[in-house]
């Protein structure tokens, strides 16, 4: 996993914060980047949730979004009158939070994850909400008194922004293009010709096919970080790789459950401090794509997986990344000439273009005052529409996994464990 920084080369000054209230006084969303618009425009959410020794009033709530709010300014973008950057009124805070009271915690985290499409409902409102349930009779055997949500629009928060936040540092994004880095003119020419393509073939492909929608469903796994630690070194391969090998060949095993027979194709995620000028402004994260070659032999695979990683990471990641940067603004090009063609039909064609969206997010450790009260394991997720995602999310102890997948996935999440297991007895010295 790549390094990252919390640094940020926003300005905080007076004038920055009313040209940013100027900007998107007429339209909410002036100030975002392609990037930002496609998720918008998709409507994809993120989650991120935990429990607590904590029980939360409102008000308790309500402080703690403020100073999430404060850590992370983006929030304070893409809803009609917002103000960047400035802390929300006591009435907005009082809006898009909640408290309830429950009688027990069984069948959570999973029984509260949604697609998270109301955060869209209310254009006058931001595009996150923060939900507690507290116990009703007190703290449980392992010491629980509650438990936490937040569900965001993925236009304004991703991975390093939760695990910055859970370490109460900046989440503040600045501009993460690097403008004095410029990728060579055919480097940007091909990726953008490529990009172009890729947009117009999804716009109107899309549209012909009608790809029906996918109902997704949820669920969520702990597994000891200690115990694939141990197996990651006694396979020689990477934690990263046996992770991902773990899900996708749990998942993806049978012929019917992947697109090509010989492999599992997948998009992961990574992130990566090498930044030039074509890079997005706003997201650090980086996509790639992999074709794992399967095998019934788990060990084979698993080791398969780990060397198409390393290959695809020791290229030139940036030009996967140059294409899917430009697809984005051709579609919202599109979108402006011919919005009729951008539609939930685009998004659902693209979700059947892959067997597995994978991402592993930076390190979540709690420390300071935003999250000294938070207990693991922690989980992090995401929805795309139509789109299979497993989002990976490390702690101190665990290795959350969050599932959001087809429903024909889900009786084959319990062979994670089965694989650990048994790799466990066969992999231990006599």
């Amino acid at each position: 996993m790549k390094s990252f920084s919390s640094s940020s080369f926003a300005s905080d000054n007076a004038v920055a914060l009313e040209f940013a209230a100027d900007a998107v006084r007429s339209d909410p969303y002036a100030l975002f980047t392609d990037f930002q618009w496609f998720l918008l425009t998709g409507r994809d959410t993120v989650f991120f949730t935990a429990f607590s020794k904590t029980r939360f009033d409102p008000a308790m709530l309500q402080d703690l979004v403020a100073k999430m709010v404060s850590l992370a300014p983006q929030l304070t973008h893409g809803f009609k009158g917002a103000k960047p950057g400035y802390p929300f009124p006591q009435r907005i805070l009082e809006e898009i939070t909640s408290v309830e009271e429950v009688d027990s915690f069984e069948g959570f985290p999973d029984k509260w994850l949604s697609a998270s499409q109301d955060v869209f409902e209310h254009p006058e409102l931001p595009l996150f909400r923060v939900m507690v349930a507290n116990l009703r009779n007190g703290p449980d055997a392992e010491g629980r008194n509650s438990i936490i949500q937040v569900r965001s629009a993925h236009c304004l928060m991703e991975g390093s922004d939760a695990a910055l936040l859970t370490r109460s540092q900046t989440a503040n994004h600045g501009i993460q293009s690097d403008k004095g880095k410029s990728e060579n003119w055919f480097k940007r020419f091909r990726g953008g010709f490529r990009g172009t393509m890729m947009a117009w073939v999804y716009s109107v492909a899309g549209n012909l096919v009608n790809a029906p929608e996918r109902k997704l469903h949820y669920r969520t796994l702990a597994i000891s970080r200690h115990r694939v630690r141990l197996l990651a070194n006694r396979l020689s391969i990477r934690q990263r790789s046996l992770y991902f090998a773990l899900v996708t060949h749990a998942l993806h095993s049978e012929k019917d459950r992947r697109l090509k027979e010989k492999v599992i194709t997948a998009a992961y995620t990574m992130l990566d401090t090498k930044r030039t000028a074509s890079d997005d402004d706003f997201f650090r994260v980086r996509a790639l794509e992999a074709k794992f070659p399967f095998s019934t032999d788990f060990v084979t695979y698993a080791k398969a997986v780990d060397e198409v990683m390393e290959a695809s990471e020791s290229k030139d990641i940036t030009k996967f990344q140059l294409t899917i940067l430009a697809m984005m603004r051709s579609l919202r090009n599109l979108s402006r000439r011919f919005p009729w063609m951008i539609n939930d039909k685009v998004w659902r064609l693209q979700g059947s273009t892959g067997d597995m969206v994978l991402t592993l997010v930076p390190p979540h450790r709690t420390m300071g005052p935003l999250t000294d009260w938070m207990m693991e394991p922690i989980y992090c997720g995401a929805f795309h529409q139509s789109t299979n995602i497993t989002t990976f999310c490390p702690g101190r102890d665990y290795m959350t996994i969050s599932f959001v997948v087809e429903e024909r996935h889900l009786e084959n999440i319990d062979r994670i464990q089965k694989l650990i297991d048994t790799l466990e007895q066969d992999t231990i010295p006599a």
